[in-house]
């Protein structure tokens, strides 16, 4: 939240995320066991993802004290929750956390999304 290597309108956007997380009432009321926190984890990962798209990631990377790849854990998570919760609510949240603009000198919206589901494929038997 301090290092200035990150702009100031991502830090307020994850500092909202985590807020959003504590509220007691949000679309998907922390009440209901499991639920309540689904929508909850997506926000967060989902800015977080945006934060990436304009720093770099080893800047995230630098200030991850859990194990294994924070880069990784934040897309998974944001892949997992995403399915758990319902499409409206998905599209609710996903359209509160728009692709972030490209870097200074560039006047287009970066054309790559924050999120991008696949289908699953296709189980086979051996």
């Amino acid at each position: 939240m301090v290092d200035p290597r990150v702009p100031a309108k991502e830090r307020l956007l994850v500092a909202g995320a985590i807020v959003y997380a504590f509220m007691p009432l949000d679309l998907i009321p922390d009440m209901l066991p499991f639920v309540g926190q689904v929508d909850d984890a997506y926000l967060i990962a989902l800015t977080l993802l945006r934060l990436m798209s304009v720093t770099e990631p080893r800047v995230v990377r630098e200030h991850w004290r859990g194990g294994g790849d924070v880069v990784e854990l934040i897309g998974a998570t944001a892949l997992i929750a995403g399915r758990l919760l319902p499409k409206k609510i998905r599209r609710v949240l996903t359209s509160r956390v728009e692709a972030a603009k490209a870097p200074a000198g560039k006047d287009q919206v970066m054309a790559m999304p924050l999120l991008v589901e696949r289908p699953a494929a296709e189980s086979k038997t051996v």
